[in-house]
């Protein structure tokens, strides 16, 4: 007779470990539905914080007219984006309305030093910038232009050229009430109001530190248009004027 054979009995087999993790992961989610809604809406959050962080930075920004020294192209309270992309591969012309910082406080403005929650908030662009003053001019004379004012007939020139500013000025303003005469150094811009009468531009600062020159590097952006009231949404244009040929030197 052949030998009996027995063959061992196999215990059941445990879960694996990967099975046990997957399954307490499984019964976490269902046991904590907020935690995961919580760390979604974290993410989403940082995410679109990021986002309006880098389009701040380097494609486009908000910012409000606080006075009337640009009426009527731009009046108070209006809402204008300022562009950063153009700069990017051109320079500035004349004509652009730009964004600059307050070259040599002709805000007039006591330094500010806001708290870190405000901080916070400059940063990412839900608040205005405290101690870093903002202005808008329309940029008349590029590095080495010879700006005058005025010419016999009561205009501002170019190098030369006389502006027909009717385009952009209030119907019979004069283009300035002061004479000057200047020569716009290299890495500077000579800036106008289009309200020259209410306007404190290059012409009031002359006597200051920089001579109302505005240094390119202060430059924040083209303003391309107005955004809000809605009644007013518009966009920018560079007047004619400043395409003349005889203007470049």
């Amino acid at each position: 007779m052949a030998p009996s054979t027995a063959t061992r009995a196999r215990p059941r087999s445990a879960p694996s470990r990967a099975r046990r993790s997957k399954g307490r992961h499984r019964r976490l989610k269902q046991r904590n539905p907020l935690l995961s809604l919580l760390i979604e809406m974290t993410t989403v959050t940082v995410l679109a914080l990021v986002i309006t962080v880098v389009l701040r930075l380097f494609v486009a920004e908000a910012f409000y007219v606080p006075s009337e020294s640009m009426y009527d192209t731009l009046t108070k309270d209006d809402r204008i984006l300022a562009e950063k992309v153009s700069y990017l591969h051109r320079d500035v012309e004349r004509g652009d309305i730009i964004v600059f910082k307050d070259p040599d406080n002709w805000l007039n403005e006591a330094p500010v030093t806001p708290g870190p929650f405000r901080q916070v908030g400059e940063f990412v662009g839900i608040l205005p910038r405290s101690g870093e003053g903002h202005l808008v001019k329309r940029v008349i004379g590029l590095p080495g232009d010879k700006v005058v004012c005025c010419n016999r007939n009561g205009l501002v020139t170019v190098n030369g050229i006389a502006l027909d500013e009717r385009e952009y000025l209030l119907k019979d303003a004069h283009p300035s009430d002061s004479p000057f005469s200047v020569v716009v150094p290299a890495g500077h811009l000579w800036v106008m109001g289009d309200n020259r009468a209410q306007s404190a531009d290059s012409r009031a600062h002359m006597g200051g530190p920089g001579g109302g020159f505005v240094p390119i590097k202060n430059v924040v952006g083209r303003a391309c248009c107005v955004i809000w009231p809605s009644d007013r949404m518009t966009m920018l244009r560079p007047p004619e004027t400043f395409k003349k040929p005889g203007l470049k030197k």
